[in-house]
């Protein structure tokens, strides 16, 4: 490994951040030597432990440095949260992360707030817009809908409302209350009780509801009394149930109460069915004021501007004559910092644009945007794959921007997959040569060009090499299993949308062609998501019961987290977590205490740790910072209480199982096909290294999805499905790609259908059909540019993925020793 020489600056500074012993996660003392003041990017197969350098060392230790200066307080939160196991990092300047947080963002959250525009934009209506005559001047606090100077006092700023009404929660009126005619109200216990409490307050519930009186129909929906009554259970034969005081909710006020007050993300969801959401009648969606509303900017009012792509607006302030200094100051001001969001491929987002809405890539380009104007020098910027979600033809605005950070004086660490930006790093760090137990070491540390004779990168193979095809051994353009070059799939029938008409698609017709790999492309703000993900899915869950419709079944899977606490992982979504458990109740401690599953649940009081509550870790808040999760002072981040671990199956404890990953847990549950299944869909996909019990907060999007594919693969049904995939190669290094795409085409070969939307060129230049769209982002986008096989796609005129396409179907026949057509 290529190590520096001791090289001080002429001011005696140590011009590289020197790490010693970094023990982090799967690192093996690690000993690596960065420059400072240049582009370092971070390599390796995903789970190899670059993350684990980057931000589980180097930014961690930075982070600690900043408590431990900051106030005495602070030292007690440095022991709360631990420090990077590390022996030492030398040189280390003050750092900011970059991270593509997973965490969703508040509903009041937008383009606007995460990027400080909105500051700005108000800042020129309070101080430079059009009053109507006679109107006090108004802070520019009054023109934001998150205070209460400036939101409508109808929807409370959000500028929709939720309504509900008897049809949405009372859907079969033939029904009586007894028969559960008030679908909404909850099930199980909750529900008879309110069904018994009506009874005792003398309404008929074996009466078909539709047949009740109107008054009696409206009260026991819609009233806000909450009259409290005695109330006698009907006895049953083999229990005693005593009279009980019962408390009287309408169905309204518990549908609401639930929307807006549960934690249940599934009762959140079954109560948002019994809802419309329409725009507050009030302030007509703009929610603000109408005082705020009265005020204009270049005839505008400010809630017209926000709904501006950000490229509109820019227009609007240039073609606008500000009347004053000031007014042409803040307008000079808030274009100067449209400016970076616009050159990172985003000038087709909405200041109005809730943040919700955004995916990670998106927001942390945002953000980016955002510390160009900072003003920050002497720093390290930590940046966790910018590239994701970018178009090729944005990716050189990427670099501009990144060289920018560098030339202000900054230190930028960039984790990264995609090529192009590791071909332009002044320093790569390679680590592998692996995943997870396999993983963990510097292979290379030094200049790009240097990596190629690291015979055991992974990331030389395809940085240097003769262009490879990600499909290898799959299909399409580039050689199959058999060795040979195989022509695109036919089609076995197809789904067509016409007239489509939603946010920038506007009367848009496309053709999805089944039985085959369609890749959906084009630049960000194009439209992509908007067809795929609202628009088809939507087309065709609503058909999948027609017999006539030749899919059967829709699975969408998406980057959403599998959820948002270190409660959740991946051993409780795949379902492997009950086959774990069954086990464990076979052992000779269980069995002699008599304990049965649930004991060794972490989520039920009993055999988990009370202290943390079986989570594992405990919420440490930081004041003025986001809180951060700490190892659970008690168990240790075991989850369980010591009895608990006192049982073992196979010599392990239920914590230490947790602990295994996924690559070892299939070699200790071979003998168990339940477990085994679970464990080999998950390698194949190549989360071999992810822990069993690795918290969902740990994961990244491109791994929540592929977690979600994999429990789709090892129940993978006859029935002609048609999968849906958002970025599916998001956050994946090339070789990963290729075991990704290998299970996609296999999906493809047994008959299902896939459609991915995708920026990776390899991907959509292997893929049988194309849709492009565009030509822009936003209202220049929204329309199919082309549509066609690779080839014809790559040659049409005014695509801005042509060219890249083209470079890649290139690239393809150069590996397959063809001439590109």
């Amino acid at each position: 490994m290529h190590q520096p020489t001791e090289v001080r600056t002429d001011h005696g500074h140590d011009p590289y951040v020197r790490v010693r012993g970094a023990r982090e996660h799967n690192l093996r003392g690690v000993d690596v030597d960065i420059p400072r003041d240049a582009l370092t990017v971070f390599t390796g197969v995903s789970g190899s432990g670059k993350s684990s350098l980057a931000f589980g060392t180097l930014y961690a230790e930075a982070q600690r440095r900043y408590f431990e200066s900051v106030a005495p307080y602070a030292h007690r939160l440095i022991h709360q949260i631990g420090a990077p196991k590390v022996d030492s990092v030398t040189g280390l300047p003050p750092a900011v992360s970059l991270e593509q947080r997973r965490s969703s963002p508040g509903s009041r959250s937008s383009v606007g707030t995460v990027t400080l525009l909105s500051n700005s934009l108000r800042m020129l209506f309070s101080r430079a817009g059009t009053y109507p005559p006679g109107a006090e001047r108004l802070d520019s606090d009054a023109f934001s809908p998150n205070t209460a100077a400036g939101a409508c006092p109808s929807c409370h700023g959000l500028g929709r409302i939720h309504r509900t009404g008897e049809e949405l929660l009372v859907p079969d009126p033939g029904l009586s209350i007894r028969e559960g005619a008030v679908a909404a109200w909850p099930g199980a216990w909750q529900g008879k009780n309110l069904r018994d409490i009506l009874e005792a307050l003398g309404h008929d519930v074996d009466r078909p509801w539709r047949e009740l009186p109107a008054k009696d129909r409206e009260w026991i929906l819609f009233t806000e009394e909450q009259p409290v009554v005695t109330v006698h259970p009907v006895r049953d034969a083999d229990r005693i149930q005593r009279p009980y005081q019962g408390t009287y909710m309408s169905a309204h006020r518990y549908v609401m109460r639930t929307f807006s007050d549960s934690r249940s993300a599934a009762l959140r969801a079954r109560a948002e069915k019994f809802l419309t959401d329409a725009p507050c009648p009030q302030c007509e969606g703009r929610r603000l004021r109408p005082e705020a509303l009265a005020v204009t900017f270049a005839g505008r009012t400010i809630a017209e501007l926000a709904a501006l792509a950000l490229t509109d607006l820019d227009a609007v302030l240039a073609s606008a004559s500000p009347d004053g200094e000031a007014a042409r100051v803040l307008a000079q001001d808030l274009r100067a910092r449209i400016g970076p969001v616009t050159e990172l491929g985003l000038g087709y987002l909405s200041l109005d644009r809730t943040a919700p809405t955004l995916s990670a890539g998106e927001l942390q380009r945002l953000r980016l945007a955002t510390q160009l104007r900072s003003g920050l020098f002497g720093v390290v910027y930590v940046l966790d794959e910018p590239s994701a979600g970018l178009h090729p033809a944005d990716t050189e605005a990427l670099l501009g921007v990144l060289d920018r950070l560098k030339e202000a004086g900054n230190t930028v660490f960039v984790v990264e997959h995609h090529l192009d930006v590791v071909r332009h790093a002044d320093w790569l760090v390679d680590v592998g040569p692996l995943a997870g137990e396999r993983g963990g070491q510097v292979l290379h540390s030094g200049p790009p060009a240097d990596l190629a004779g690291v015979s055991e990168s992974a990331t030389a193979r395809h940085l240097f090499a003769a262009r490879e095809s990600v499909l290898e051994p799959a299909r399409g353009s580039a050689r199959g299993s058999d060795g040979a070059v195989r022509e695109v799939r036919r089609p076995t029938g197809e789904v067509l949308l016409s007239g489509v008409d939603r946010h920038n698609l506007r009367d848009l017709d496309a053709r999805f062609p089944l039985g085959v790999f369609t890749a959906v492309t084009g630049v960000s703000g194009s439209g992509k998501s908007t067809l795929v993900g609202q628009t088809l899915a939507r087309e065709v869950d609503g058909r999948t019961a027609d017999p006539g419709f030749p899919v059967r079944r829709l699975v969408e899977v998406d980057q959403k987290p599998i959820g948002r606490t270190p409660r959740s992982n991946l051993a409780t979504y795949t379902g492997l977590f009950d086959v774990v458990r069954k086990l464990f109740t076979q052992s000779p401690q269980a069995r002699a205490r008599g304990w049965k599953a649930g004991r060794f649940s972490f989520n039920v009081a009993g055999g988990r740790c009370e202290t943390c509550q079986g989570e594992g870790f405990v919420s440490v808040e930081l004041l003025f910072l986001p809180s951060t999760y700490a190892p659970c002072p008690d168990c240790g981040g075991a989850r369980y209480n010591a009895e608990t671990l006192e049982a073992r199956y196979e010599g392990l404890d239920i914590a230490e199982v947790l602990a295994l990953t996924v690559e070892s847990a299939a070699r200790f549950f071979a003998d168990v096909p339940a477990a085994a299944r679970s464990l080999r869909a998950l390698e194949e996909i190549g989360l071999g290294y992810l822990r069993l019990g690795q918290p969902a907060t740990e994961l990244s999007g491109g791994e929540a999805q592929r977690i979600k594919l994999a429990t789709e693969l090892q129940r993978l049904r006859r029935d002609h499905t048609l999968y849906l995939l958002d970025e599916p190669t998001t956050g994946l290094h090339p070789a990963d790609v290729r075991v990704l795409l290998r299970q996609l085409h296999g999906l493809v070969d047994a008959g299902h259908s896939v459609v991915v939307v995708e920026h990776d060129m390899d991907v959509v230049a292997g893929a049988d059909w194309v849709i492009d769209l565009g030509p822009g982002g936003g209202a220049d986008g929204g329309r199919v540019v082309a549509a066609g096989t690779p080839r014809e796609v790559a040659r049409t005129p005014g695509s801005r993925t042509a060219p890249y396409l083209a470079r890649a179907l290139d690239g393809l026949a150069l590996a397959d020793g063809t001439a590109s057509a």
